[in-house]
């Protein structure tokens, strides 16, 4: 057996000391091409991504969420009628804002991990643990510059809840994501009451995406609404926005 020279425990030293792999990772979340992947996330040529203006509220009866269908792939708009919120859950549905792969497959994940809930639980999940599920995917790193809107009905009322791409939460009355936000906050301060009805809420949900487009270049090309209430939720989408106003 070859005796250990102590030029083998150097090289060993330099490990522990950070200079190559750590001994016990990778942590979660830490991966090996982290610079690539946010070399790419910064790169608005090669990647397709929503632009984007998302709004969620929450009333009495139900949730209302609304976007606009507008995807980018750098100065371009590479399609004219993305639908940016889906149901993932019997009661609720995600907007999506950032990267359109990874949020394709956030969405899959949510659906399988509910779907698998349902059948080993034999009842729905909750929105609180819905949306630490949600949190806890986007704080992985696996779901790489995603900034969603989760809202959704459950035994304890209506929900809507904010994330940020690294997984934060918070759950608000209302809230907004995407390129177009600011626009679109503006008009939900004016317009948002804890009293408003869903038909309310879809009506002021349109006019702060309608804002949004009016000045957000990467918004625009119509509206998809989500009706969330304890039955269900029901998705429409919209080329004028007239009819919702």
């Amino acid at each position: 057996m070859r005796t250990p020279t102590n030029q083998d425990f150097s090289r060993t030293q330099d490990r522990l000391d950070g200079q190559d792999r750590p001994v016990f990772g990778p942590e979660i979340g830490e991966f090996t091409n982290t610079d690539e992947r946010l070399a790419a996330a910064g790169d608005d040529d090669k990647e397709m991504k929503t632009g984007t203006t998302t709004v969620g509220l929450s009333t009495e009866n139900g949730v209302v969420m609304a976007t606009d269908m507008r995807a980018s792939a750098g100065r371009m708009v590479s399609s004219k009628d993305v639908q940016k919120v889906e149901q993932i859950h019997p009661t609720a549905a995600l907007t999506i804002a950032g990267s359109v792969s990874a949020a394709q497959s956030l969405i899959r994940s949510l659906r399988s991990e509910t779907s698998l809930y349902e059948t080993r639980r034999g009842k729905d999940m909750s929105m609180e643990a819905l949306s630490t599920l949600t949190s806890n995917f986007l704080r992985s790193g696996a779901f790489f510059i995603v900034s969603p809107l989760l809202g959704g009905v459950d035994e304890e009322g209506a929900h809507v809840y904010s994330l940020d791409p690294l997984g934060g939460m918070m759950e608000e009355d209302y809230a907004v994501s995407g390129s177009g936000s600011q626009y679109a906050l503006g008009v939900l301060e004016q317009e948002y009451e804890d009293d408003l009805s869903v038909d309310e809420a879809r009506s002021v949900a349109a006019q702060a995406i309608q804002s949004a487009v009016e000045r957000d270049l990467a918004s625009g090309n119509g509206i998809n609404v989500a009706i969330v209430t304890d039955e269900g939720v029901e998705i429409s989408k919209h080329k004028d926005f007239e009819a919702l106003l």
